[in-house]
């Protein structure tokens, strides 16, 4: 696994603040700026070993939540989890995202020689995109809002505690859903990212609430796009179609009619046929009814207008006139 060490990782750090780079404090690391109010030693403390490098008086983090003996827990955590499952079972409920799979391949392609890829949103390896990690000539940096063996540091990623320009890619799989401000959070994604730098993000749109109180929003494939629109395109979709976004709201609504969620992720597992639908469901009619898009993209010189996006619309809605017959 090519995960970045902490040699090659803390060079990286700045603060998430006014961006100066990060000095080590005795019990953790400190603005390096003496004019800045995180420059207090160990203003950014290690939890179970890494650096906590959050600004709490701008995140919904809190510091009152952290105990540096243990891991900060995700947020909220499932009550039942698939994975205590069979592979061959679990493979029903939660089949490998093939879509993530050939967009990592593509990604790949795009990165010419050694390259660093920034993960937010790292603490574990996202659904199909086990080859990143295994890719030798990648090397990884990763951070979460808990700490896990796949991150170097937690962070808010409001505020990503890296240098300008110190990445060559970044993946965001399931996250910006999860952020108070997700416009500001692909600022700073921008921020990082070297001249020609790649991005892969996938982001819920019909897709019910998890995390519970964490989390905030939802995106229309325009809207995704117009998320990323500091950005040239490459590649762009869904990443599933109706067949898949039925299966789910069957799976919530028995867990509604229960008051059970492993009834309603054992119905999930028995109806799995139902996401077979989707293959037969013509590109423009699942890109207004997905679960989930992405969006694989480089960093461009020039930003999409809101106009740009209105013509960048792809879905079973588009008028006769604009030479769509809705097939």
């Amino acid at each position: 696994m090519s995960l970045a060490s902490p040699a090659e990782t803390e060079p990286l750090f700045v603060c998430p603040r006014c961006h100066s780079r990060l000095a080590r404090s005795e019990d953790g690391f400190r603005c390096s700026s003496a004019s800045c109010d995180l420059h207090a030693p160990a203003a950014f403390p290690l939890v179970a070993g890494l650096p906590c490098l959050v600004d709490f008086d701008r995140s919904i983090l809190r510091r009152a939540d952290l105990d540096p003996r243990r891991s900060l827990d995700p947020l909220v955590a499932p009550r039942w989890s698939v994975e205590r499952l069979p592979a061959p079972v679990r493979s029903l409920w939660k089949p490998v995202n093939a879509v993530a799979a050939r967009n990592v391949d593509r990604l790949l392609s795009e990165l010419h020689g050694p390259a660093t890829v920034l993960v937010v949103g790292g603490a574990s390896i996202g659904n199909g995109v086990q080859r990143l990690y295994d890719e030798a000539r990648v090397r990884i940096v990763a951070f979460d809002v808990y700490s896990s063996p796949l991150v170097q540091f937690m962070a808010d990623a409001h505020q990503i505690p890296l240098a300008d320009q110190s990445v060559d890619a970044v993946v965001i799989q399931a996250v910006l859903e999860h952020l108070v401000d997700p416009r500001q959070a692909v600022g700073e994604i921008e921020r990082v990212l070297r001249p020609g730098g790649l991005v892969y993000a996938e982001t819920p749109f019909l897709q019910q609430v998890h995390a519970g109180p964490y989390d905030f929003t939802r995106f229309t494939s325009s809207g995704h796009r117009l998320l990323f629109r500091a950005f040239d395109e490459i590649a762009a979709g869904p990443v599933a179609g109706p067949g898949t976004q039925l299966l789910w709201s069957i799976d919530h609504l028995v867990r509604g009619l229960t008051r059970s969620e492993l009834a309603g992720k054992l119905a999930r597992g028995i109806l799995f046929p139902l996401r077979f639908l989707d293959r037969l469901v013509p590109d423009s009619y699942s890109m207004d009814d997905a679960p989930a898009y992405f969006f694989l993209g480089r960093r461009g010189e020039h930003e999409l207008t809101v106009h740009d996006v209105v013509s960048y619309y792809r879905g079973a809605q588009r008028r006769k006139s604009d030479g769509f017959d809705g097939e």
